[in-house]
């Protein structure tokens, strides 16, 4: 992401813009992460994505980048989000990554202790941005028994033209869309940003 796109996605609307800082062609250093940040005004929430690194670590660059939330990738568990929480001390919301229609087994105690669950596929050798999509119809009653109050991130392949189905299906809170707004990895469309919140917006949980 660049900053004429956080300026862009604040424009929109935007709840939230995020930064990666868990590896790929999308890392950012804290300073280009703030400087994404700063572009995105109105009040979108910053959040930065993190891998299974150090708490220390990643509460460095958090600080750094002026992030508000932590999202953890790497199969995180609830101690994972605790420890988090008492180091960094705000937002800290944890990946669940489903195999299929199947979530792992740690997806209940996330759902107990993070701030919000993301779900994403699973796919082998990546932590994310897989640009795959999840079977949304086969995991909502799963879902549904299991969130609660807690709110439901919904990543993994989503598009313009699939966003309205994947809220239907799915009733998530937030939906976090990156490669299905891209022209290259980094790099959005801004009309498909147009297009996806558009679709996101008009689409009925």
């Amino acid at each position: 992401m660049r900053t004429g796109d956080a300026a862009e996605a604040a424009r929109l609307g935007a709840a939230y813009v995020g930064t990666i800082f868990a590896g790929g062609p999308r890392n950012l250093t804290a300073l280009q992460a703030k400087e994404i940040f700063n572009a995105a005004t109105g009040g979108p929430v910053a959040v930065g994505v993190f891998g299974a690194d150090d708490v220390d670590a990643i509460a460095a660059s958090a600080i750094a980048a002026g992030i508000e939330v932590i999202q953890l990738h790497g199969d995180p568990r609830a101690a994972d989000v605790r420890a988090m929480r008492r180091r960094f001390g705000a937002r800290v919301w944890a990946v669940a990554r489903a195999d299929g229609s199947v979530l792992p087994e740690s997806t209940e105690e996330l759902f107990h202790e993070a701030d919000a669950v993301v779900l994403d596929a699973r796919v082998k050798g990546k932590l994310g941005g897989t640009g795959v999509a999840l079977e949304w119809g086969a995991l909502a009653d799963s879902v549904a028994a299991l969130r609660g109050r807690t709110p439901v991130v919904l990543a993994g392949g989503l598009n313009p033209g699939n966003v309205a189905e994947a809220v239907r299906l799915l009733a998530p809170d937030v939906v976090d869309v990156s490669s299905g707004v891209e022209s290259s990895p980094g790099i959005k469309d801004h009309a498909k940003m147009r297009a996806f919140f558009d679709a996101a917006q008009g689409s009925t949980p």
